[in-house]
């Protein structure tokens, strides 16, 4: 693998990316997606990524994961850092409530009172007396109840970089704005960086990348 996270201890508040190129997208025909790009993020910034439909939004994303193998380049991740990847359809195990919000975190010390709270915050009140209900939850919730789950799962996590790939685009405005006012209220010294299409997301970002390419050509990031 030649994209590969790579633990800095000397810079703590940065996560970046460094001279990844060559990410080719999948397909018969494999089209440099990316090249040369540089990317840092500083601790409690609030990034939107922007870009046309096919752009290699969701490549980079995975290279900033470290888990894109068609390419090459760093990442580098601040040592401990606590980092959690919101897809737009979120991964929902098999089992409890409380282990469904608590995952990825195996070790998780969060309270039952906590869990509540970030299910209140994240519109899914009418679920927190079903914590110990055991259900296929990716079937009995609908897609923008996971997402709203998937946002409580953060709350609970706590990260320290939290990455979102279109992970509210199945809620209407006024609960996106909800879910945002309360990840930023909440998780006020995480990084967050996210990639969506409504113009409405703009007002709850600090900083705006654009990743620019054309069809067939290599993109390039750009600060709006």
């Amino acid at each position: 693998m030649t994209t590969r996270p790579e633990h800095a201890a000397d810079t703590p508040e940065i996560y970046s990316l460094k001279n990844v190129n060559r990410v080719f997208g999948k397909g018969k025909d494999e089209l440099q997606v990316l090249s040369g790009v540089d990317l840092s993020l500083h601790e409690g910034e609030i990034v939107g990524m922007l870009g046309r439909s096919g752009s290699g939004k969701s490549t980079l994303f995975r290279a900033l994961a470290g888990i894109w193998p068609f390419g090459q380049g760093h990442v580098r991740v601040p040592a401990g850092a606590r980092v959690l990847f919101l897809p737009q359809k979120p991964y929902i195990p098999i089992g409890t409530l409380r282990d469904a919000v608590k995952y990825p975190d195996e070790h998780s010390t969060a309270s039952d009172a906590d869990i509540r709270a970030a299910l209140q915050a994240a519109l899914l009140g009418h679920l927190v007396d079903r914590l110990d209900e055991e259900a296929h939850w990716s079937n009995t919730l609908s897609g923008g109840e996971q997402q709203r789950l998937a946002i409580a799962r953060a709350l609970v996590f706590k990260p320290d970089w939290l990455f979102m790939d279109e992970a509210t685009a199945s809620l209407d405005d006024a609960a996106e704005a909800t879910v945002y006012e309360a990840l930023k209220q909440r998780l006020p010294s995480t990084t967050m960086v996210s990639i969506g299409h409504r113009p409405s997301l703009r007002k709850w970002h600090d900083r705006q990348i654009e990743l620019k390419r054309a069809p067939g050509e290599v993109g390039r990031l750009v600060e709006v």
